[in-house]
């Protein structure tokens, strides 16, 4: 190992921009993180440090339904969760019922 070197744990995934954990989801009418409007009905996720912009597949691990998201806001703050979704894209892995749902998520760009 080269001198200055930092060493990251992969374990989780959560380095290289993959994970697995819980995510909620919500519709408000406030900003976000980014700046824009939050819009409900649109495909968007807030995450805890991805860039904003950036890509996200999320997959329902209980029914195997996919969406790709654009990160756009910051959280989520509860603990276990992963990633907070936006209403529309809850919709789209079927789980507005449940509230919670059991996912994982994969950067695609």
């Amino acid at each position: 190992m080269a001198f200055g070197a930092i060493l990251t744990s992969t374990a989780d995934g959560h380095a290289a921009g993959n994970g697995c954990g819980g995510a909620s989801w919500y519709a408000l009418s406030s900003r976000t993180a980014s700046g824009e409007r939050m819009n409900a009905s649109l495909l968007t996720a807030a995450h805890r440090h991805l860039k904003f912009g950036t890509k996200v597949q999320v997959t329902n691990k209980r029914n195997g339904k996919s969406v790709v998201v654009r990160i756009n806001d910051r959280g989520p703050f509860i603990r276990g969760r992963v990633i907070d979704l936006s209403k529309g894209a809850a919709s789209h892995i079927g789980m507005i019922r449940s509230g919670t749902a059991s996912v994982c998520y994969r950067v695609i760009s």
